[in-house]
């Protein structure tokens, strides 16, 4: 169901909160003439301190009902818990989603699962808040496990400390290994959630349709800046079409002789490149197992906090001048000074029964 079209991804995109009756019928017949796949808006709202707008609750379901019955799009909204999805099945919602927040806490997800068990409505999940891929795809198993044969996965984004453009980091590497544990299943960009702001969600929606998303969850309201929730995040629906028709849709393969043939002989020259990494990356940590041994017999402890800042502040140069971004220096050196303190423990503890934890 989630699979994106020949020429368009899948679209999801509505209010961020269903407001009034009248609000959210506005913003879907003026989504309608842009093809959207299904009107999303907020009826119960997980807010992060008590006093903010959190729904109208139930009462907005028929809202919701209305929308179906006017302009024939397709609903979903967001339940935490089993009394939720009950009353979302009795208006007739097609799509329910299981939020950040509540993708976090095994138990409540699992609630919802024993809800679903003999009601084979599509399920999106969307990513926890925090980084945790094991967490996301015990979620996505146990609706799974309930029966339901349509789920998907919604990537927002995630909670990080550090100061960033985006309101949740999309830290990309996630998905993407989601994807590959799991290659059948539909994934799907909130780049409302991601970017937090108007300005950068056609990047980021792009962004999503490289890395060959199945489609978008994009918060769109008639009068964005008076909006009762995520006021900054949310377009009007004229704005939401000019994103859309610059939307580039990628294909994932092509029979072209030519290029498949010069693709594999490029891959052919990475491979090498990666053993060759591997192998100076052997070397290395052969390296830092002689620092440790020398360390070991001064009684010099492993860490040497001057000379990581160093390689640091150099390795950041050297980066930038071969193109690389400071980000993923950090990354790739951060992983690799791990393995050698790893390997330097190993060595000044070698014979005396002590294990390295992380």
């Amino acid at each position: 169901m989630f699979q994106k079209h020949a020429s368009r991804p899948f679209l999801i995109a509505g209010p961020c909160s269903a407001e009034t009756e009248e609000q959210v019928l506005a913003v879907a017949h003026e989504l309608v003439p842009l093809g959207i796949d299904l009107f999303r808006a907020g009826v119960w709202k997980p807010r992060t301190r008590p006093g903010a707008f959190e729904g109208n609750g139930a009462s907005a379901l028929p809202w919701l009902r209305r929308v179906k019955a006017e302009t024939g799009l397709r609903t979903t909204i967001e339940v935490a818990n089993a009394n939720q999805v009950y009353e979302a099945l009795k208006f007739g919602v097609d799509v329910l989603w299981v939020g950040a927040r509540t993708t976090v806490n095994p138990f409540s997800v699992q609630e919802i699962a024993d809800a679903l068990r003999g009601v084979d409505v599509p399920v999106l999940v969307k990513n926890p808040v925090n980084p945790d891929l094991d967490l996301w795809i015990g979620a996505i198993e146990r609706i799974r496990n309930a029966g339901v044969t349509q789920v998907g996965a919604i990537h927002r984004g995630f909670s990080a400390y550090a100061k960033s453009k985006f309101r949740n980091a999309p830290y990309w590497e996630i998905p993407i290994e989601l994807r590959r544990r799991m290659p059948e299943l539909p994934l799907i960009c909130d780049n409302s959630h991601i970017c937090g702001n108007r300005d950068d969600l056609l990047e980021v929606a792009q962004q999503a349709l490289d890395l060959n998303y199945d489609g978008l969850m994009t918060e769109v309201h008639c009068t964005p800046d008076q909006a009762w929730s995520d006021a900054k995040q949310q377009i009007t629906p004229f704005t939401y079409g000019e994103l859309a028709g610059r939307l580039i849709v990628r294909r994932e393969t092509t029979d072209n002789a030519d290029f498949l043939e010069n693709l594999e002989n490029l891959r052919h020259k990475i491979d090498e490149v990666d053993l060759e990494l591997f192998n100076l990356l052997a070397r290395r940590m052969r390296l830092a197992e002689d620092i440790g041994r020398y360390k070991r017999r001064n009684n010099i402890s492993i860490l040497q906090t001057a000379r990581w800042n160093e390689i640091l502040e150099k390795a950041f140069a050297q980066g930038q001048a071969r193109g690389l971004s400071e980000e993923f220096v950090e990354k790739y050196l951060t992983a690799v000074h791990q393995e050698s303190i790893s390997h330097q423990h190993t060595v000044l503890h070698a014979g005396a029964g002590v294990r390295f934890r992380d």
